[in-house]
């Protein structure tokens, strides 16, 4: 399967959708991307999943970290897979029980591949890592299905993170319009609207 497929996969179980849609930082969007849907079609999953293990293949690391929520079922599609120990930062430590900000087994001075959906800024990938950081584990690199271009990967530069994706949302806009999904005009609104950062 090519990453063209994959990319008319995501629209067509509703991954990948077009209109107005409010993004986290408050801007409109004609174009939301939406891959928490991916647990709700297994194949799907798991031919992601395979294709984030490619990426990763060249990537030095000793485990996954998935970030709640959205990279937590891709994290443990990738460790089932690929046979992976992975981790994940809490998004809130629990007063009770073992309080625990990151669940799983590491050791600090391990290096871990920090895994998630889609970035758009990268504050939330930022903040996500600031556990594992503390806890003593070094974070230089973050897969992720979909970059949106949109000055994530200079914002996780200054921190000292390479970016990775499956795919960069110009691509994945090109397949879809190669592949007759989309209309000429959602395609020249989404890049317009990628192009304003």
């Amino acid at each position: 399967m090519t990453i063209d497929d994959l990319a008319v996969d995501l629209h067509r179980i509703g991954a990948v959708r077009f209109g107005d849609f409010v993004l986290k930082d408050g801007r409109h969007s004609p174009l939301y991307v939406d891959l928490r849907v991916l647990i709700s079609t297994p194949s799907v999953l798991r031919r992601v999943a395979q294709a984030m293990l490619a990426a990763a293949a060249k990537l030095t690391f000793d485990r996954l970290a998935g970030i709640p929520y959205a990279g937590l079922p891709l994290a443990v599609a990738m460790a089932l897979d690929g046979n992976l120990p992975m981790i994940f930062p809490r998004k809130e430590t629990k007063s009770y029980g073992t309080q625990r900000p990151i669940e799983g087994a590491f050791k600090s001075g391990e290096r871990v591949l920090v895994i998630d959906d889609v970035i758009t800024t990268g504050g939330a990938k930022l903040e996500a890592i600031a556990p594992l950081r503390a806890a003593g584990l070094v974070v230089e690199d973050i897969l992720v299905i979909v970059d949106r271009q949109q000055s994530g990967a200079e914002a996780l530069a200054t921190e000292g993170i390479r970016l990775h994706s499956v795919m960069k949302v110009s691509a994945l806009l090109a397949a879809l319009r190669q592949a007759g999904a989309i209309s000429q005009e959602d395609l020249d609104r989404s890049l317009e609207f990628i192009q304003r950062g």
